[in-house]
């Protein structure tokens, strides 16, 4: 493409325009944008250098059949992807793939066309209004590849982005989109994982955009993008994180009853499927969505929910779905019954292992409309693929990312006493603040700097990918999520991390989320002496860790944080800082009891939301 060149005047000009927006980390999740508003003396774009749709810029070759892998060289070596481990994936040419609530569409090529994008500062036609772009893209020459780019809006103005992405070899896998198990070599097929991912940057909010200027780094290579819709005139209600990828059943022709605690209430809702870690797709043969009387039993008939006017959808593997808006009016401080029927066998499905709450599995055929609870002879204790309830209208959400104190281990199974369960009372009893939805994106075991569950394959460890892995995914991509309280690093601790460790970590969430318009409030560790592995060095690190946050967290000038939640000082025993005070402690001394997480809910000062 040949390059413009401008005059002395309108390079002046255009440097005198330049606005900074305030600086976050140049990562991928959270560039440092500029923008730059367009002046009417700035030439046009000639006709041979406007944008242009990103198929007709496509110049490599990905993907290659297995009997004729010689047809594409995705990374200059003669590596390139199976179109046969695709279809198994469900990533099949033209298909709509929803990851992180944008819809990306899987270039419409047969196996050995070219399929994807070189970045090397091409303007790519692509238009609408929303909170992010979207790439779904992966990286070649090893080593995460990095790159500025520029986005060009409808009305003159533009804004620069900073795309990177992770190796398609090498690059971790619990941030990946999809993984697919062999990577094609004109030697042979080899049994090593490929990967995909989906990274998303921030836009400027209201703008409609009008195109994008790839970044020049040829080792960047784009599949697709697309502006992510906002989720304005949506509350998220009620959330869980996908820990884990476990075994389950297996269910064939069964329907789950899935049990779920609304915060915010509204006129219409909406549901969402995850089908996070998996390999393979998994069909929802028709779902329906009711307000509980008791067990499995709906108060009314439930209501059918559809999926882009169907029934019945399929969820290509990493991939997510969104039910169609539904005119359902959903009580707050509720329980509804989510039913879905699986259709196929299910062997295996990414789950949120801690429920503290009793679902149903129904004897075979396709009961999600069932008005009774007869059909329903089993239960899980885990919630699989629902990972959101959002309801019509509201302010919007507070996101809570934290691990097994968020979580609601140690309150009573089925009776919704997690300190997120509290928290969203109160906001619904007062009128000081919005009344926002509460999304409780705690896992078990969870911690702020190192993955439990790799990301990918079948695993019993539950413990999640790391918050830092898992924000794009848990909090970034919620359903208009205006705050994020991080309450983790205990766990980090308790297997041998530092506090320089944890203080990095939680400095980085605080970035990339501010990064995105988030306000960001961060909670000091809670004591645990008394627990196998809480010993003295633990609480050194744990203590250090508060006195960060105490001394520089909320000063904004520093970690980057807009308020502190003392959890620590609430909890804590003052005649001995160590341990958890016994009133409140559930008797493992980790954990904090009913009373101590009604505490934690009640200690929050509702201004700082």
């Amino acid at each position: 493409m040949r390059r413009r060149v401008w005059g002395t005047a309108v390079v002046l000009a255009l440097l005198s325009a330049v606005v900074t927006v305030p600086a976050t980390a140049a990562t991928a999740e959270s560039p440092t944008v500029s923008e730059v508003s367009a002046l009417p003396s700035v030439p046009s774009i000639p006709a041979k250098e406007r944008p242009l749709p990103l198929e007709r810029l496509f110049d490599n070759t990905a993907v290659s059949d297995d009997s004729r892998p010689g047809e594409a060289d995705f990374d200059g070596s003669g590596g390139s992807l199976s179109a046969q481990d695709l279809t198994a994936a469900g990533w099949t040419p033209g298909r709509s793939l929803t990851v992180q609530g944008a819809r990306l569409t899987w270039p419409r090529r047969a196996a050995g066309e070219p399929d994807n994008v070189r970045a090397d500062g091409q303007s790519v036609r692509v238009g609408g209004r929303g909170d992010a772009l979207a790439f779904l893209v992966a990286g070649t020459g090893g080593g995460e590849q990095s790159a500025t780019g520029v986005v060009r809006y409808a009305n003159g103005s533009r804004s620069s982005y900073r795309l990177s992405a992770s190796d398609w070899r090498g690059g971790p896998l619990a941030t990946k989109a999809v993984a697919l198990p062999h990577i094609n070599t004109p030697g042979g097929q080899l049994a090593e994982k490929a990967r995909l991912y989906v990274v998303t940057v921030p836009l400027v909010q209201g703008r409609e955009v009008a195109s994008v200027e790839l970044p020049r780094n040829p080792d960047l290579h784009v599949f697709a993008l697309s502006v992510r819709a906002d989720s304005r005139g949506w509350t998220g209600s009620w959330a869980a994180s996908a820990s884990g990828y476990t075994a389950v059943g297996p269910w064939t022709d069964r329907t789950l009853r899935l049990v779920v605690h609304t915060s915010a209430g509204g006129p219409r809702v909406r549901i969402r499927l995850d089908n996070t870690f998996a390999a393979a797709p998994v069909r929802i043969g028709g779902a329906t969505v009711a307000v509980q009387a008791s067990g499995a039993s709906p108060r009314s008939a439930p209501v059918p929910l559809s999926f882009r006017g169907a029934a019945d959808t399929e969820i290509p593997a990493g991939a997510q779905a969104f039910s169609d808006p539904l005119a359902f009016d959903v009580p707050a401080d509720a329980n509804l019954l989510v039913s879905f029927h699986l259709p196929g066998t299910v062997t295996a499905a990414p789950v949120h292992s801690l429920a503290v709450q009793t679902s149903y599995v129904s004897t075979p055929g396709d009961h999600a409309g069932d008005g009774a609870a007869d059909a329903y002879t089993s239960t899980i204790t885990t919630w699989p693929l629902l990972t959101g309830v959002d309801v019509g209208g509201g302010p919007g959400s507070v996101v809570l990312l934290g691990d097994s104190i968020t979580d609601g281990e140690k309150s009573t199974r089925d009776a919704n006493r997690r300190w997120p369960d509290v928290l969203a009372g109160r906001l619904l009893n007062q009128n000081v603040v919005p009344r926002y939805g509460v999304l409780n994106h705690g896992i078990s075991a969870n911690r702020v700097a190192s993955d439990r569950y790799t990301g990918d394959g079948v695993s019993t460890d539950t413990g999640g990918v790391s918050a830092l892995h898992r924000l794009d995914r848990d909090v970034l991509a919620q359903t208009s999520a205006r705050t994020v309280v991080v309450f983790q690093g205990v766990n980090d601790v308790r297997w041998g991390a530092s506090a320089e460790q944890v203080v990095a970590g939680l400095r980085e969430i605080a970035d990339r989320a501010r990064g995105r318009g988030l306000r960001v409030l961060v909670a000091t560790i809670a004591p645990c002496e008394g627990e196998a592995r809480c010993t003295a060095a633990v609480d050194a690190e744990r203590v250090a860790v508060n006195q960060w946050i105490r001394s520089g967290a909320g000063s904004g000038a520093g970690a980057g944080f807009d308020g502190v939640l003392d959890f620590d000082a609430v909890l804590r025993d003052p005649a001995h800082p160590a341990r958890i005070l016994p009133a409140y402690d559930s008797g493992d001394h980790l954990h904090p009891g009913e009373a101590g997480l009604a505490a934690l809910a009640e200690s929050v000062d509702l201004r700082l939301l």
